[in-house]
Order: structure tokens, then C-alpha cells, then sequence
């Protein structure tokens, strides 16, 4: 027969479970937890201040912007979608559309790559350190100062834009030479040579054997080589050589003899002559520092001699950087120079998260380091690099202080961030259209932002 459990309570029978679930300890228990919680309308005291800022600061303006955009200049008239149909039309306003397009797609991708490229470098160098610093560095410089550096380094005098100047010594490294802008034969009188179609050509023929003398004019002191020496009488002309000098047929102070090499007269070094015959060049030289020259196996007969047309040409001077056809890929230059340590910093963290066990098996599989880049890293990173990309797209949409800088108000560079402020402030007059613009940068930069903000969702669960 079972003892009964009558009387006893049921908490008892539990084992010595009634210590437990006895009445609850003071301060204990769910009761407590809500007390510790504050309540919502204290929450919201609390967050009021900054929700009032955040309204006026953000909301607000977005809220008058849209508003604003439906009018016109004024603001006294409704206008409807005009000025936003007007964002495509006109000449300033349609380059400034394709403009923005070539920076959404060129910029982002460029210094992707560009970051990608420095994060793998780091991995392998010695002084990873110092490199990432001054790779990150120009992060550290407003695009004020930026566009500044960069609208030096792009002027057109290679003494003046580091740019130029490294192209200047690397075209003179492989094709030197020295030209006189603007230098002719004298006009009037008996000239011994006279202009034709942009070259100089010697006004009587000459055989082998023979010397000429072609003097020239209007050579301007900047042009004529600091090592240039007094112009020399022609040397003596062998068997087979045509010999003579070109020299700067100009006495300082006055004096001396038309046509001649006098004293105090310089010669042109580096100028090409060339003896043509029949339309066709059958020898060529160049003049030395006293500007006296020798053409060697001139054949028999009559040939006539020339200084080309490149004599006389403006010597290289480097690229147009801020001319019509390369302001946008120099301002994209700038870009890439201060954003590539940004996107090299992240990169390096994704490369850094990387699980190096399955670097080494694709190694231990034979797979050489290309392929381990390629089929095993860079999947690896791709959310990291989606990640950079869209923030840079972003960040491009909104660019402005390296075009107003650099730019200096070109319209081939204008992008619609620049066209939103020249129309609103910078002397457009015409706030409705540059709201239009800034409602559809902001419509553009929303899908890219939202895409940011769900992937960041996505990484935390």
C-alpha cells in the first residue's frame, strides 16, 4: 500500500524544489528586470534633442528640396517635372550627366583595383607598415588642399607640373632634340635660303664637294641652347660631303655682314638638315654646337638643301592635362590618389580574415598563385570588395571639391553635384532646377546606400 502524499505540499514532492520555487526574493524575478527597463516616454526625453537636430539638419531640408524642385527660379510658379526633364537638355547639362556616368563607372572600379592591388602588396613586403602609412596618407588631406596639390602638379609648363615634366624626360629620353619656334630666313634681298611650306630650303643647289652657308632669323634668346658656341665657317667639303653652317645670323649692337658668319654671331646646334633630291632625302645630318654640319655620301650631282618643318616647331611640352579631352581622366587621377588607401585599408582587413587553410590546400593541390588569387581570394573577398565599391559609388555621386578646384569652372568637367551648386549658389540664379539635381542624386545614391545597409544586416545575423 503507497503512503499518502495527503497533507504534504506539492512543492515537497519535488525533491526539495520548494526552496526554489518558494516567493520570489526582493529585487529578483521578471518583476524586477521591467523596473530596470525605462520607460518609453523617458527614452524618447532623452533622444528628443538629437531627433529635433536630425529633423532640422536632414529631414527638412530633403522635405523643401523636393518641394522646391516642383518651382520655378522664382518660386512663384508651379512648373511641375520641367526642371527635371530640364536636367536633360542643354549642352552644360547633358555633359554633366555623361560626365557623372564615366565617374560612377571608371572611379569606383579603378580604385578598387588600384586597393585591391596595395592590400595583396602589403602581405608580401617587408615594411607593410610604412607603405600602408603613406598609401593612407592623402586620406588625411582635405579635397580642398587636394585639388590644390593636383592643380599644380597638372600645369601645362613642364618647369612648373610635375606631370608634365616626368613626360618631357621621358620623350626626350628616347627622342631628343632642340627646336626654334618661330626662327626663318630674312626677307628681301639676296637670300641664301628662303621658307617653303613650313621648312627652310637653300635658294641655290649644291653638289658634293661643296659648302653652303644657311643663316637664319627671329631666334628667340629662350630657344637657343645655353652650350651653343660662335658660329665657324663651314669646314672643308671631301669627296662625297656637303658641308656648311646654320647659324643666327644677327650681330648685338649692329654691324657686321648679311649672310656671313661674323663675330659675336651664335650657332644653332641640333638643327636636321637634310640634301633632297627629286622629292626624296638622299642624305641627312646634324649641326654641332657652332652649327656647322656635314652631310657624308651625297651622291653625284645637284641636291638641294632643307631644315624640316619639326626645326621650327614648338618642342614637346607634355599633355593638355586640363584641356577639353583629359580634365576628366586627370581629375579622376586625383581621385584615385587620395581614395586608394581608403579602399586598400578595408580590403587588408578582409585578406586578413581569410582562413589560411584553405590558401594553403589550393597550394597543396598544385595551384599556382595566380590561380590561388583568382579562384580562392578573390571570391573570398568579394563581400568585402562589394562593399567598397558601393561606398566609393556613393562617394562618387556626391564629388564636387576636386572638379571646382581642378576644373577652375571648365564645363567639360562639370559632373551634377557641381552643375546642382553653380545653378543653386554659384550664379545660376535658378534654385528649382539645382534642387531638381539634388533630389535625383539623392534618388540615385538611396538603391546604393540600401544595398550597403541589408548587406551589413546580412554580416551580422
Amino acid at each position: 500500500m503507497k503512503p499518502s502524499n495527503e497533507g504534504v505540499p506539492p512543492a515537497a514532492t519535488a525533491g526539495g524544489a520548494a526552496a526554489v520555487t518558494g516567493p520570489a526574493a526582493p529585487g529578483r524575478g521578471r518583476g524586477a528586470r521591467e523596473r530596470l527597463t525605462p520607460p518609453s516616454w523617458l527614452a524618447l526625453l532623452f533622444l528628443l534633442p538629437a531627433l529635433l537636430l536630425l529633423g532640422f539638419l536632414v529631414v527638412y531640408p530633403i522635405v523643401y528640396s523636393v518641394i522646391r524642385s516642383f518651382f520655378d527660379a522664382s518660386g512663384g510658379s508651379f512648373v511641375g517635372f520641367d526642371n527635371y526633364t530640364g536636367v536633360f537638355q542643354g549642352h552644360d547639362d547633358l555633359v554633366a550627366v555623361r560626365n557623372t556616368v564615366v565617374w560612377v563607372v571608371v572611379a569606383p572600379t579603378l580604385v578598387t583595383i588600384v586597393g585591391l592591388f596595395f592590400a595583396v602588396l602589403t602581405e608580401r613586403i617587408r615594411w607593410a607598415t610604412a607603405f600602408k602609412l603613406v598609401v593612407f596618407m592623402p586620406m588625411a588631406i582635405s579635397f580642398l588642399a587636394s585639388g590644390v596639390i593636383f592643380r599644380l602638379v597638372y600645369q601645362q609648363d613642364p618647369d612648373q607640373g610635375v606631370a608634365n615634366a616626368a613626360l618631357v624626360a621621358i620623350h626626350d629620353t628616347f627622342k631628343s632634340g632642340t627646336a626654334y619656334p618661330g626662327a626663318g630666313p630674312r626677307t628681301g634681298g639676296d637670300q641664301l635660303v628662303h621658307e617653303q611650306g613650313g621648312a627652310v630650303v637653300g635658294s641655290t643647289p649644291v653638289a658634293a664637294g661643296q659648302t653652303a652657308l644657311l643663316p637664319l632669323v627671329r631666334v628667340k634668346p629662350e630657344y637657343l641652347p645655353k652650350d651653343a658656341k660662335p658660329a665657324a665657317q663651314p669646314p672643308a667639303a671631301k669627296a662625297g660631303q656637303v658641308t656648311g653652317t646654320v647659324w643666327f645670323d644677327f650681330t648685338k649692337g649692329g654691324g657686321g655682314e648679311l649672310n656671313k658668319p661674323n663675330a659675336g654671331e651664335s650657332g644653332l646646334p641640333g638643327i636636321k638638315v637634310e640634301a633632297v633630291r627629286g622629292g626624296k632625302v638622299v642624305a641627312t645630318a646634324t649641326t654641332g654646337k657652332d652649327g656647322a654640319f656635314t652631310l657624308k655620301k651625297v651622291p653625284s650631282g645637284a641636291v638641294t638643301l632643307r631644315l624640316p618643318k619639326s626645326n621650327f616647331t614648338a618642342s614637346y611640352g607634355g599633355a593638355e592635362w586640363l584641356g577639353s579631352t583629359l580634365i576628366t581622366p586627370a581629375i579622376i587621377g586625383s581621385y584615385l590618389w587620395v581614395w586608394s588607401g581608403f579602399a586598400m585599408v578595408l580590403i587588408a582587413a578582409g585578406l586578413a580574415a581569410i582562413p589560411r587553410d584553405a590558401l594553403e590546400a589550393a597550394r597543396v593541390d598544385g595551384a599556382t598563385e595566380w590561380q590561388v588569387f583568382r579562384r580562392v581570394t578573390i571570391p573570398l573577398l568579394a563581400p568585402v570588395l562589394m562593399v567598397v565599391l558601393v561606398t566609393l559609388v556613393i562617394n562618387v555621386l556626391k564629388v564636387f571639391d576636386l572638379v571646382f578646384i581642378i576644373g577652375g569652372g571648365d564645363p567639360n568637367a562639370n559632373v551634377l553635384a557641381l552643375e546642382m551648386w553653380t545653378k543653386s549658389f554659384g550664379g545660376g540664379n535658378d534654385p528649382g532646377s539645382g534642387s531638381a539635381i539634388a533630389v535625383l542624386l539623392f534618388l540615385l545614391v538611396m538603391p546604393a546606400m540600401l544595398f550597403n545597409i541589408r548587406r551589413l544586416r546580412q554580416e551580422r545575423k
